[in-house]
């Protein structure tokens, strides 16, 4: 199953954005949508990841795996986003050994959040 790369498209990184011009996340998203995916990775915008302190964010998601959200992101971060995907996308419980993810994914993650389980019959 394919893993997903959520970009915020709301996100203004803490920066006014003048009428007319795109929000830093949705400049995020267009740069990352111009490069060729990682093999296993969907690129998905969406209007908000409730992390508007940190933006630029993103998250990584995948069926019965691990989640993960990063913030404070940059165009100029996109290799490393896409790299870090391509690794998430790898792993089928999306546990990326510490030291293999981008130095980005080490220092700005804003959260981990467990696979869903079905619920436990009583």
């Amino acid at each position: 199953m394919a893993a997903v790369l959520h970009v915020c498209t709301t996100c203004r990184a803490g920066q006014p954005v003048p009428e007319g011009q795109d929000c830093p996340g949705t400049t995020l998203h267009k740069v990352l949508a111009a490069e060729a995916l990682p093999q296993g990775v969907t690129l998905r915008a969406v209007e908000c990841l409730s992390a508007c302190d940190h933006g630029c964010t993103v998250a990584l998601t995948r069926p019965g795996g691990w989640s993960y959200v990063y913030g404070r992101m940059t165009t100029a971060d996109a290799p490393e986003i896409l790299r870090g995907a391509a690794l998430y996308a790898a792993n089928a419980d999306g546990l990326v050994p510490w030291r293999d993810r981008p130095v980005i994914f080490r220092k700005q993650s804003l959260a981990r959040i467990p696979p869903i389980m079905p619920p436990m019959e009583i």
